[in-house]
């Protein structure tokens, strides 16, 4: 077998997601000359990483689909001063997967199958707990827990910047606090912060929340300063999570080695692909610190790190990702959450099919960012003073 084709589709979501936000997906297909099509996905936000799909991916044409490890170690080094970056991660990943996937058509089984097999029947995982104020996010936790889910997580923060004031930093506990005791003891709480805010400040806020025992706290501060995670984590009595902005093995080593957080969350799609999030968690394992991966974007995320879940001994909860609109770019139906777990897929390769038309009908379309974040960026060092940027 040979593959005679890598090419990026690049698709906006054909509607809003739950958050009013409607964003652009990157999905990566690989045609063979036995007629065994693969997909991944690499969806990072910037269009760009299309490009670099179709640009990497053109070495391949030719090759065996099965040297997956060859291609990916040839891919990673292609480019030396671009290389461990998102937009060539991202790219990598999708092709990776892609080629999983073929392979596991080819030889008619899951992936999870050729990659070690399985350890669990079901995959744990979580819905969320968003919303403007705390009678906002009461109502959203309880919609999601009547569906049977039994973890949620939320951003109470807001885009306030690195040093929020007093008011947004009450209005955050507050959050929490209302839906902890809205749902009660036996749901679990995710809260994440997405890196803004900083030490002094993530520890005052997890100390007045410790009391509705929070099963993790995400990135509180900015990830890629170590010590400044490591500074939070020693003051405080919650676990800690971050990685869903770190790539490759090598950019999770201090992490690890500093024995920082109890969860990591590398998303497969810009982590390098299955093999590399299943070398990650397999680094984890060694220092006794699970795995939560992350998984905010398209189908495919969703259904490549099911197959990482299935057999990883240290796999704790998977970020749900099932959008509202996931039906109508699969072919067939896509896997739902079922009282607060996904089956495990059993069919062949990833478990689904991706409609190139309906991908096509939905082509990128322009994103503004979020006007919270505008605002964070214009106030980054505190709502009350004005910055370098204006």
């Amino acid at each position: 077998m040979k593959i005679t084709e890598v090419k990026a589709i690049s698709s906006a979501a054909p509607q809003t997601d739950t958050r009013g936000n409607r964003r652009n997906y990157v999905y990566v297909k690989i045609t063979t000359d036995e007629g065994i099509v693969g997909w991944g996905e690499s969806t990072c936000g910037p269009l760009t990483v299309a490009s670099m799909v179709d640009e990497i991916g053109a070495t391949l044409v030719g090759k065996d689909p099965f040297r997956i490890e060859q291609h990916w170690q040839e891919l990673y080094h292609l480019y030396h001063n671009v290389r461990g970056g998102v937009i060539q991660m991202a790219a990598i990943s999708g092709i990776e997967i892609a080629l999983w996937d073929i392979k596991g058509k080819a030889f008619n089984c899951p992936v999870w199958e050729l990659i070690g097999g399985q350890m669990r029947d079901r995959i744990w995982t979580y819905g969320r707990f968003d919303g403007q104020t705390p009678e906002d996010c009461v109502e959203h936790a309880l919609r999601e827990t009547a569906t049977g889910l039994t973890a949620l997580k939320g951003d109470p923060f807001g885009h306030t910047g690195l040093f929020p004031s007093a008011e947004a930093e009450a209005d955050s506990i507050a959050k929490v606090k209302a839906v902890r005791e809205a749902v009660g003891p036996d749901v679990e709480l995710l809260v994440e912060c997405h890196g803004r805010l900083n030490p002094s400040s993530a520890i005052r806020f997890a100390h007045a929340i410790e009391e509705t025992r929070p099963y993790v706290f995400e990135e509180p501060v900015p990830p890629q300063n170590v010590d400044a995670m490591a500074k939070v984590a020693d003051a405080i009595n919650i676990p800690l999570s971050t990685g869903e902005r770190l790539y490759t093995k090598w950019q999770f080593v201090e992490l690890l080695q500093k024995q920082v957080v109890a969860l990591i969350q590398p998303d497969i799609c810009h982590v390098g692909g299955i093999s590399e999030l299943k070398k990650v968690a397999a680094m984890a394992e060694a220092y006794y610190v699970g795995v939560q991966p992350h998984n905010p974007y398209g189908p495919v995320n969703t259904m490549a790190a099911l197959q990482v879940d299935t057999g990883m001994p240290n796999f704790m909860i998977q970020e749900g990702g099932h959008g509202v609109w996931f039906d109508q770019v699969v072919i067939g139906e896509f896997p739902k959450q079922t009282d607060g777990y996904f089956d495990v897929p059993t069919a062949p390769g990833i478990g689904i099919e991706m409609d190139e038309d309906a991908l096509l009908a939905n082509p990128p379309i322009h994103v503004d960012p979020p006007e919270g974040y505008i605002r964070a960026a214009r106030g980054m060092w505190g709502s009350k003073q004005e910055t370098f940027w204006g």
